[in-house]
């Protein structure tokens, strides 16, 4: 029976990854949930995992958890720094799927166990990459990506000869506007911005895909991920979002990996790697599907993915400025502060200003993180004048 954590419980992955677990609850024990503030989602999962633990990131919230679990032999904490040690529980398996940067330090005490630890939230990879990376090589940790696009390529790439790749592909949807115009754009709300047309995800996801800028993340990320030069990833917009992302060979072999839009494929990849273990999918229908589709994407429509990449290439503290500049600029355009062209040039600005040393510790990479975010919201501020 193997352990396992789940940081970020009842959001789309946590969810997802539990009705994974409770599909076949002999395989897995549940050692710790957590959750920022929603104790209803939170409290019924733990009671039918039976988890040891369950934890509520918003520490008020932590009397409505402990009346709702009242009877159980759950125990219940709350604050950040319970959630920190909840994610430093020994378990064979944790999913690490806590939004923004509040992930950053559950991910690292997570990894210092040395388990299989899933990245489902890219600010560690994005923000701290160079320090994940040291933390879980000193620690002998497994990383597993679970975005659909890198586990893509996980299972495709070469690991053993990875000379033998040419170029890793990495497929976007192109979100609801693809085809919209730069003005069209100036109108666009959150309602629609949210309403992806493939994937079911959180709100500040979702508009990250509608910008493109989960894609600029997602191009950063497999720069860490995967030994392969950044100048040979390919961002390429495929609509149907059926091949989630594609390595090509020096012999001119390309292997791809496709299935359905849901991110229970993914995390099952996870959850049984390195087995298979089966999903409640409907096998892929190719005759059904009938075609799929393929194009670059628009560089003036979508200038995230140019700050992305610039941000890649400079290195150093550009990543996690470009993440927290993001973060401040989605939630003021979500709270209908801004406007949906203006997240962009909100975050170009950041990384224009703001210039610091590069972080080697991961209170390095939270005081930079932190200091992107008040000049981004400072620029808010300006827009909104």
């Amino acid at each position: 029976m193997r352990s396992v954590t789940i940081l970020g419980a009842t959001g789309s992955v946590g969810t997802s990854t539990l009705d994974l677990i409770e599909r076949e609850p002999d395989r897995y024990r549940v050692r710790a949930l957590t959750a920022n503030c929603d104790v209803a989602k939170l409290a019924a999962a733990a009671r039918r995992t039976h988890a040891e633990l369950a934890v509520v990131a918003d520490e008020s919230c932590l009397p409505d958890l402990r009346d709702a679990l009242a009877g159980t032999e759950t125990r219940v904490a709350g604050g950040r720094t319970a959630v920190i040690e909840a994610a430093a529980l020994h378990a064979d398996w944790t999913m690490g799927a806590i939004v923004g940067c509040a992930g950053l330090e559950p991910a690292m005490a997570a990894i210092a166990n040395g388990g299989t630890v899933v990245l489902a939230n890219k600010e560690p990879l994005v923000s701290a990459g160079e320090v994940v990376l040291a933390a879980a090589a000193k620690a002998g940790a497994t990383l597993l990506p679970a975005d659909s696009e890198h586990n893509a390529i996980y299972q495709c790439f070469d690991f053993d000869r990875p000379e033998r790749v040419r170029r890793i592909v990495l497929t976007a949807s192109g979100g609801p506007f693809r085809t919209w115009t730069t003005e069209d754009m100036r109108r666009v709300t959150p309602e629609q911005a949210v309403a992806h047309p493939n994937w079911s995800m959180g709100a500040k996801i979702s508009v990250d895909s509608a910008t493109m800028m989960n894609k600029g993340l997602e191009l950063i990320e497999a720069a860490r991920l995967f030994p392969v030069p950044s100048d040979r990833i390919e961002i390429v917009l495929h609509p149907q979002s059926v091949i989630h992302s594609a390595v090509d060979y020096i012999d001119g072999s390309m292997l791809a990996q496709l299935g359905p839009s849901d991110m229970r494929v993914p995390i099952a990849h996870c959850l049984a790697w390195p087995d298979r273990m089966p999903t409640p999918m409907a096998p892929l229908d190719l005759v059904a599907l009938g075609r799929m589709d393929f194009a670059a994407p628009d560089p003036v429509l979508f200038p995230a993915l140019r700050l992305a990449r610039a941000a890649l290439e400079a290195g150093g503290a550009a990543p996690a400025i470009l993440n927290a500049a993001n973060e401040i600029a989605v939630a003021a355009f979500l709270g209908k502060r801004i406007g949906f062209l203006e997240i962009a040039a909100i975050v170009e600005d950041v990384l224009h200003r703001y210039d610091p040393a590069p972080p080697e510790t991961l209170d390095a990479v939270i005081a930079i993180d932190a200091e992107a975010r008040v000049l981004a919201g400072e620029r808010v501020e300006d827009c909104i004048v």
